[in-house]
């Protein structure tokens, strides 16, 4: 019997690769920010800034 050739199906398999690849990478970001002493919520926040979209916390901060 031949090996099959897609794990789930021909579409499936590229989205099930890129979740499992930002999965990983979110983890290892958060596991260092984490040993610099961050917490997750700053870590998203500071995401959040790079891509260009304020939080709502960072709105309140450049009131004040």
């Amino acid at each position: 019997m031949p090996a099959p050739a897609y794990l789930i199906s021909k579409v499936a398999d590229p989205v099930f690769a890129i979740f499992i690849g930002l999965s990983a990478a979110a983890t290892r970001i958060n596991r260092e920010e984490k040993e610099l002493g961050r917490s997750t919520k700053d870590t998203i926040n500071a995401g959040f800034r790079r891509l260009g979209f304020p939080r709502d916390g960072d709105a309140m901060a450049k009131k004040n």
